[in-house]
């Protein structure tokens, strides 16, 4: 690194190393001492401000005026009298003549923050500035004269802008002469570590505290952060810490209440070296509970569609919705299972193979009696192999869930998703009692 750039470093009090950082700042020094628009590209908060500090400073303006125009934060009646002045009585409430921006900077330089916002309207009036110099007041029809330097800065992504009519392509061209790209903080990883210490420092002394300290693996954590809102989150997070947190050492557990990570950033597991790729659900004990949970609700469904069917004695017909319900739970491929583990017995009496699909009306197989007052008790009476295969899958599921219980019927029938009066009946039919 040259001495030049070392010593701009150390004057602004920029942190890092980065080439493509180091790449911008030399190209501000080279441009400093001509003329030339330049235009800074950027992210929000990644710090476009210091580079036309830099050009300034380095110039032969230096000892001029350096006059900074947010031009997002101007309303759109009122920026052109900010940046060309106005005369008196040219507008409601102008009661004296204003000098305007350009015309206070003539000599010096000026620094047209977020220069993507700017109206229609000001833009013509900017390009003419840029091309001869010349601009007149609002209210005014005497052209005036100034010599001003230019530099930009913009976080807006400006050939969309052009394309979609916002900002004018003749303009851009002569704001762009130079370009500067400034690099998001997230790319400058390296560098990360480096501005919490700067920043851990400065606070320290500004609010008279300690200053904080990270340890290996909150290095790591804050270094796999992405930073959306860059050095201007990194600066806020470190003052904010300084001033609440009594601990000066941060781990990851405190750092992640201050910055957590989210599925769209990069996540740090055990292992951060690994960098491995977090799951939606962040283990498979919560995979496991999602699924039961979508089980659970099927079921639920079923049991809702059951009832309907058997207060109409299975002979009404289905809507699309409900055939779609049975056609999702009961496929060829799942029927079996899905019925050797659940208390709901449908039987087809289609051929086994044809398609799911074009079940219409299945038959429910119930009680011989004619009692319909409990609607999770829907058996399979028929002694085919199919049906005792069933009953025994069905028996050694009581048995079980009995066993888990030490006999607690109620825990038992909460864990079966039946009533205990339905619990009460199975026992019977399968002789259980002790």
């Amino acid at each position: 690194m040259s001495s030049e750039l070392q010593n701009i470093k150390n004057r602004f009090g920029i942190i890092g190393n980065f080439p493509a950082l180091n790449r911008a700042l030399e190209k501000s020094i080279q441009v400093a001492p001509t003329d030339i628009s330049v235009l800074v590209i950027g992210e929000s908060g990644v710090g476009k401000e210091f580079i036309p500090k830099i050009i300034h400073s380095e110039s032969k303006r230096k000892h001029q005026p350096y006059i900074v125009v947010n031009c997002g934060a101007i309303p759109e009646g009122t920026i052109d009298s900010e940046l060309f002045g106005h005369e008196k009585g040219a507008f409601t409430g102008a009661t004296a003549t204003r000098k305007g921006y350009f015309e206070v900077a003539d000599g010096g330089t000026i620094f047209l923050d977020e220069v993507g916002e700017l109206p229609l309207q000001t833009q013509v009036r900017l390009l003419r500035v840029l091309e001869s110099g010349e601009f007149m007041k609002v209210g005014s029809s005497q052209v005036q004269k100034t010599n001003v330097r230019i530099v930009a800065a913009t976080n807006v992504n400006m050939m969309k802008a052009i394309h979609d009519g916002r900002f004018r392509e003749d303009l851009f061209y002569r704001l762009n002469t130079v370009q500067i790209d400034m690099p998001a903080l997230r790319e400058r990883k390296g560098d990360i570590h480096l501005l919490f210490r700067k920043f851990a420092i400065d606070f320290a002394e500004k609010y008279r505290m300690p200053e904080l300290e990270l340890d290996s693996s909150a290095i790591q954590y804050i270094e796999s952060y992405a930073f959306p809102g860059n050095v201007r989150q990194l600066r806020n997070l470190v003052e904010q810490m300084t001033v609440v947190e009594r601990e000066r050492n941060v781990t990851v557990a405190k750092l992640a209440e201050y910055i957590p990570m989210d599925a769209h950033l990069p996540m740090v597991v055990n292992n951060v070296q690994n960098h491995q790729k977090q799951t939606d659900f962040g283990n498979e004990r919560e995979i496991m509970y999602k699924i039961l949970f979508d089980m659970r609700n099927d079921l639920n469904d079923l049991k809702s569609l059951t009832s309907e069917l058997i207060k109409n004695r299975g002979t009404a017909d289905l809507s699309n919705q409900e055939k779609n319900l049975i056609n999702r739970i009961y496929t060829p491929e799942t029927q079996q299972t899905a019925n050797a583990n659940s208390l709901l017995y449908f039987e087809n009496n289609n051929n086994n193979n044809q398609n799911h699909q074009n079940i219409q009306n299945p038959t429910i197989i119930s009680n011989s009696d004619d009692s319909y007052e409990d609607f999770e008790d829907i058996e399979v009476e028929e002694n085919t192999p199919e049906s005792l295969s069933l009953q025994n899958n069905e028996k050694d599921l009581i048995i079980k869930a009995l066993e888990k219980h030490n006999g607690r019927r109620n825990r038992a029938a909460d864990e079966l998703g039946i009533s205990q009066r339905t619990l009460y009946r199975k026992i019977k039919q399968y002789n259980l009692e002790e």
